[in-house]
């Protein structure tokens, strides 16, 4: 066509070579026909949290991730990559098509999907009406493994009352109660509870870091980190501190407060039974912007809860949420959203390194995702921050990374910005939308679960978000259902004589499995 410049592009020498994907075809097929299921009981069950994290961002931080060490991207190989086991989750809410956050942690921690904005109740308890929440409170997983024997810790990168961490052990018809001064007065009259002090009372967590000072401390505290900002301050009426709270009721066993770097490094987890870290009076900063001279990175604050919680011999549960993934897309800032997705990946690298697969089942997987398009036609290698080589029907350039509405609708007099000197790549550039809004909207496609360890292959499939907390419970035998460990040995460092029997006497005579069973653990008691 006249007045377009025909461009040949070809990608590396080796990839128009059709050997070079057969011999990778048949080597990923060779590493699947040599995969055997794990079947074991699962002692830990690492869930990894990617708030906001839909394919897409999976897809544009994989890029990204290669871009940063120079690699073209597209073929970029993720920790998340690596899980042998993958399904899809239907996440709409029981009132809503796209979901919130705390609807949807609802549904993969308790087993239950709910309504939209209310954490850790079923659908017959209302948005931000008390009396509703009464009688329809569910638990999570986290307190199933607790109820088990197991320790168990939440990490995330967001404030630890937000939604996705508060649901792990609150129930609150609004997951915007974070301390008592964000409550309605009907509602504490009524006799509900904010999710802060819930954090003390429900369940008693071994290891607790992310942000949320602030809704710990009587108002007017001053914050230790900001002590001239007000907003940093403490906001709780009730005149509690709950933070000292904390430290009172864990009175012989050695417990850590830390609120920086420092102090967190301090902390040895062979000698630490309990952890609170809380680096922010809100949430954490984006990891780009994070001082590390203040606060760790999710790797490392996912590292040292793993060697807290994995002293205990029958097993941890931890979530890790990379929470700031959600916030950059909100802000329709993608450069922020997946730097926070690659940091998260470290996390999930992290974790993998210090644990057993033989007897871990690690998740990855998200609550939502964003209306957050990846479109035009860039070339291969091409920057993902950058911009689509093909123009607009406008004659204007668009950017590779868009989104469906935001703050990023910059439409003046029917004419898009010019960005053809803008610097797309900058952390905060944000990027261009259809429709404005002031804050980006989630997402209602299905998201991904990534998985990897004991029962790996139950995440399969297309299901239910609600499917992950029943097959998770299931695998490491916490909460109802217990036939897996009932038909199982697990890892235990007790002394045992392992008594067994064929298949066909189990089918042929079910007494006497009961029989050798009894006497296993007569043995094992008087071995003990």
């Amino acid at each position: 066509a006249r007045g377009v410049q025909i461009i040949s592009v070809s990608g590396p020498a080796e990839e128009e070579n059709p050997e070079f994907w057969r011999a990778q075809g048949a080597k990923a097929l060779q590493a699947a026909l040599n995969r055997k299921l794990n079947t074991n009981v699962a002692k830990n069950i690492m869930l990894f949290l990617g708030d906001g994290m839909g394919i897409t961002t999976i897809t544009a931080a994989r890029i990204l991730k290669g871009q940063m060490h120079n690699q073209s991207g597209e073929e970029t190989v993720m920790t998340m990559d690596t899980f042998p086991h993958a399904g899809l989750l239907k996440t709409y809410s029981v009132d809503f098509q796209i979901p919130d956050s705390s609807s949807t942690a609802t549904a993969y921690l308790c087993g239950v999907k709910t309504n939209l904005n209310t954490v850790g109740v079923n659908a017959a308890a209302r948005n931000g009406i008390c009396k509703t929440q009464k009688g329809n409170e569910v638990t999570s997983i986290l307190k199933w493994a607790k109820d088990a024997g197991k320790s168990v810790g939440i990490v995330t990168t967001t404030r630890v009352q937000h939604a996705t961490p508060a649901t792990t052990y609150a129930h609150s018809a609004s997951r915007k109660w974070y301390s008592d001064a964000d409550m309605p007065v009907s509602a504490k009259k009524e006799g509900c509870t904010d999710i802060a002090s819930q954090l003390l009372k429900n369940t008693d967590i071994d290891v607790i870091i992310g942000g949320g000072r602030k809704y710990m401390t009587p108002k007017g505290t001053w914050d230790p980190e900001y002590p001239r900002d007000l907003a940093s301050s403490g906001k709780r009426q009730d005149g509690r501190h709950l933070i000292s709270d904390w430290q009172k009721m864990k009175v012989g066993k050695v417990a850590r407060y830390v609120w920086n770097r420092t102090d967190f490094d301090a902390v040895d987890p062979d000698t630490t039974d309990y952890l609170m870290a809380l680096f922010e009076p809100g949430d954490l900063r984006f990891d780009v912007e994070r001082d590390p001279t203040m606060d760790p990175s999710i790797a490392e604050t996912t590292e040292k809860a793993i060697r807290i919680l994995s002293k205990n011999p029958k097993g941890f549960f931890l979530l890790v949420e990379g929470g700031r993934i959600d916030q950059g897309h909100h802000a329709s800032r993608a450069s922020m959203a997946l730097h926070e997705t690659v940091a998260f990946d470290n996390a999930v690298a992290k974790g993998l390194e210090l644990t057993n697969e033989e007897e871990t089942l690690t998740l990855v997987t998200a609550d939502h995702s964003h209306a957050f398009t990846f479109n035009g036609y860039p070339f291969r290698g091409q920057s993902i921050l950058g911009k689509s080589p093909l123009y607009g029907k406008d004659m204007l350039p668009y950017t590779t990374l868009m989104y469906g509405n935001g703050p990023g609708y910059k439409v003046v007099d029917n004419k898009r910005p010019d960005i053809r000197k803008v610097d797309t790549q900058s952390k905060d550039y944000v990027q261009l939308s259809a429709v404005p809004l002031d804050t980006e909207t989630h997402g209602g496609e299905d998201v991904a679960v990534l998985a990897r360890g004991p029962m790996a292959h139950l995440f399969h499939g297309v299901q239910e978000q609600s499917y992950l907390a029943h097959a998770m419970a299931y695998a490491g035998c916490v909460g109802r259902d217990l036939r897996h460990c009932e038909s199982r040995p697990q890892h235990t460092n007790t002394k045992r004589i392992l008594v067994t029997a064929t298949d066909d006497d189990r089918n042929s005579a079910p007494s006497l499995v009961s029989s050798i069973s009894l006497v296993t653990a007569l043995l094992a008691a008087v071995l003990h």
